[in-house]
Order: structure tokens, then C-alpha cells, then sequence
């Protein structure tokens, strides 16, 4: 592809994003849906102009990692730290339930050998956490309390679902796992999401020191970006998701991040602010290429339509892989279960991880044509149609005091006294 017709599919990538999105605002639906039939319709599955090149690729996991970063820099710490054991709890059992559920369907009702089912039960793992807090946003509930436990869960499944993909991969070609490069890969993990943001929070402290001394304008842009893609970089580094280092960056640079040590490094919101506003065009410049691309990876055309197969595995997948992460909601016993409902169908969307793993099984010659577009459809089941059911779900019960932050009294955040005039 030369450098023309790539400027011009960039061009129809971002012009079909806004308007798709604002149509669908303007139907009553999230932009995201917009967002994501755009790319099903530019791409393979209708009009065939635009195609996932490894380029488009690249740009889409900037999008990714950009949209991590806005919302590790919107996140409430000190919440999100106190969601911490409900958090794990959704993620284990979110987790957990969709692989062993998944993973019984396709061996013993389907017959798959054992390999298969496990790639199966592997699809059906982690949580697409950019199309959750997209999701998430446009109903205006991303900073919500049960939006905080999402989002901790969402962070933990794509941990897990790496290890484990490193697993079945490793199994794949070997017939076998080794424990130490399972355990060596998650003791990299922790050290990374201890490291990562202590040397953020350094660099935001020089950067902020000496922003005024620079003559050209732009250095915060510049500074963070240059950040966001080194914490991808070592992210993938040590075998961890790219869009995790964004995550980190982000969550070192929030206004209610703290570090136990050095009052050097303390908070300015009025810095943050400045983050926030400068990196937020890169950010709605690059995100929606992401949410196009993930519709221009699903090739409708390959499904066999009137195959009983596709149908039969598909809506029965797609049954265990919304059903699964559902129940991981309902395992926070305490909570009510509007609560537990919102929480577990936030959760739902695969999004680019389903489709990772899909595309793996392809490559590795475990899924035929045929399975490849069934675990496809469930995919595109559960990306596609939790927006609406979600949006529904708030439009009914939104109100209900069992979903309104100020309800939990043990969740609220102390309000900061007012800054004093300088």
C-alpha cells in the first residue's frame, strides 16, 4: 500500500468514525456502536474498501494505549483502591466461570479435542476494557462506584487473560507449560505496575518544574506521549498488554494519585488539569481509529450463514460468554443486585481480546474456517449488543438509590477544601 491510498483510508477511517458515532448518538445509542459498524461496513464484511493493515493496526493500539492513559488519569485511586476486593473478586470469577463454562460447551457438547475447547474457554476470558469504559462513558457512569469495580476487574482479567494466552501458545507449539517462564513473566508484571508509576510521577515533577522554561510551546503534549509510548513499550517488554503501560501512566498522573514517601512529589491538580486538557485531542483523535479497526477485523463474509454449526456454537457460546461474566458480578454477595447486574454486564464485551485469541487459534491451525467464524460471532455478540442492553439497563434503573454514589457512604470520597487564593 502506498503512502497515497493509506492517507486516504485514514482519512475515510476518521471522517466514517464521526459520523457513525454522531448518528448513533443521535439514535439514542452509543457512539462506540457507531464507531464499531463503521468499521464492519468500510471493512471486509461489506464494502471491502478498507482493510486491517499492520499500519491501521499500529495506529488502532496507539488509540488503545491513549484511551488507557485518559482513564488512568481519571481514575480515583483512592476508590479504585477501595474497590480493590471487590475488583479481584469479579475478575477471578469473571475469569474463571466463562473458561470452565466455555471450555465444558466445546468439549463435551461439541466434541472438540482438548486443545480446542481450551482455546475456546480462552476466548471467552478477559475483558475488552476499551470497549467497557468506552461503554462505561457514554452512559456517564466511567467514575461510578460500580464503574471503579470495572474497571479494577477489566485491568486484572487482560493480566490474566495474557498469562494465560502465553500458556496456551506455549502449550500449542510444545505440548507442554513451563512454570518458570509462567512465574517469571507474572513476578515482570508485578515489578512493571510497581515501578511504572513512581517513575511516571518523577517525570511529571520535572516536566511540570521546568515547563515554563521551555520557549517552544507543547512540551506537555510532547513530554506525555513520549511517556505513554515508553511505559507501552516496557510494558510489552516484559511480556505484559502494551495498553497496561498507558494504564500506569495514567494512574501516576491523576490527582488523587499518592506515593508513600516525599512530599517533593506531591499532588498539583492545577498540572493535572493541564495534562488532561492538553493530551485530550491526541487522545479523541486516536481512539476512534481503534473502534473502527475492531470492526474492520470482523469478516462477516467468512461465516457460513446457513451452517447449523455456526449458529448452534455460536449463540451457545455467546450464551456461556455473557452468562459467565454475569455471574462474576454476582459473586459480590453484599451488594444489591442492581449492583451485581451492572457490574457483571459491564464485563461482558470482548472487544480486541476475544479476537487476539481467535486469531492466534487461527494461526496455530486449531481453528478450521469454521470455528474461527463462530468464536468471531461471539465476539461480535458480545461487543456489539452490550452498549444497547447496558444503556437500557441505566435508562430503567439508573435512578434506583442502589446506583447512586452518594447511597454508599462507606464508598464516598471526602470533598477537598477549596484551594486558597495565591
Amino acid at each position: 500500500m502506498d503512502a497515497a491510498q493509506f492517507f486516504i483510508q485514514l482519512a475515510g477511517i476518521l471522517v466514517a468514525a464521526r459520523l457513525a458515532g454522531e448518528l448513533a448518538t443521535r439514535l439514542g445509542a452509543p457512539s462506540v456502536i457507531g464507531e464499531l459498524v463503521a468499521g464492519i461496513v468500510l471493512g471486509p464484511s461489506v464494502l471491502g474498501w478498507i482493510a486491517p493493515t499492520e499500519v491501521i493496526r499500529l495506529l488502532a493500539e496507539i488509540g488503545i494505549i491513549l484511551l488507557l492513559f485518559e482513564v488512568g488519569l481519571e481514575t480515583d485511586i483512592s476508590r479504585l483502591a477501595k474497590s480493590g476486593g471487590r475488583s479481584i473478586t469479579v475478575a477471578l470469577g469473571g475469569f474463571v466461570v466463562p473458561f470452565a463454562m466455555g471450555y465444558a460447551a466445546s468439549r463435551y457438547f461439541f466434541d472438540h479435542d482438548n486443545l480446542l475447547a481450551l482455546f475456546v474457554g480462552g476466548t471467552l476470558t478477559a475483558t475488552s476494557i476499551g470497549v467497557t469504559v468506552r461503554i462505561l462513558r457514554d452512559v456517564g457512569r466511567q467514575s461510578s462506584r460500580e464503574g471503579q469495580i470495572v474497571l479494577g476487574a477489566a485491568v486484572i482479567d487482560d493480566l490474566l487473560g495474557v498469562l494465560l494466552l502465553a500458556v496456551l501458545y506455549e502449550f500449542s507449539r510444545s505440548g507442554e507449560v513451563s512454570l518458570a517462564s509462567l512465574g517469571r513473566l507474572s513476578i515482570f508484571i508485578a515489578i512493571f505496575f510497581v515501578i511504572a508509576p513512581v517513575a511516571a510521577k518523577c517525570v511529571s515533577y520535572l516536566i511540570g518544574h521546568y515547563r515554563f522554561a521551555t520557549q517552544i510551546p507543547g512540551l506537555v503534549a510532547t513530554s506525555f506521549v513520549s511517556l505513554v509510548l515508553t511505559f507501552a513499550w516496557l510494558a510489552h517488554a516484559i511480556g505484559a498488554p502494551e495498553l497496561l503501560g498507558g494504564f500506569a501512566a495514567g494512574l501516576a498522573l491523576s490527582r488523587r494519585f499518592f506515593l508513600p514517601f516525599g512530599a517533593a512529589l506531591a499532588r498539583n491538580p492545577r498540572f493535572a488539569e493541564e495534562v488532561e486538557r492538553d493530551m485530550k485531542p491526541i487522545v479523541q483523535l486516536f481512539t476512534p481509529i481503534f473502534f473502527v479497526t475492531v470492526g474492520l477485523s470482523l469478516d462477516l463474509r467468512e461465516v457460513e450463514w446457513t451452517s447449523g454449526f455456526i449458529w448452534l456454537f455460536s449463540l451457545s457460546v455467546g450464551f456461556v460468554a455473557i452468562a459467565g461474566k454475569i455471574a462474576g458480578g454476582y459473586l459480590l454477595v453484599k451488594e444489591h443486585w442492581l449492583m451485581k447486574s451492572a457490574v457483571g454486564m459491564a464485563m461482558v464485551p470482548r472487544g480486541e481480546v476475544g479476537l487476539i485469541f481467535a486469531e492466534l487459534g487461527r494461526a496455530a491451525g486449531i481453528f478450521d474456517g469454521a470455528m474461527y467464524a463462530g468464536v468471531v460471532l461471539v465476539v461480535a455478540y458480545t461487543t456489539l449488543f452490550s452498549p444497547f442492553w447496558i444503556k437500557l439497563f441505566y435508562r430503567l434503573y439508573g435512578h434506583r438509590p442502589e446506583l447512586v454514589e452518594t447511597a454508599h457512604v462507606e464508598d464516598a470520597v471526602p470533598a477537598r477544601p477549596p484551594k486558597p487564593p495565591d
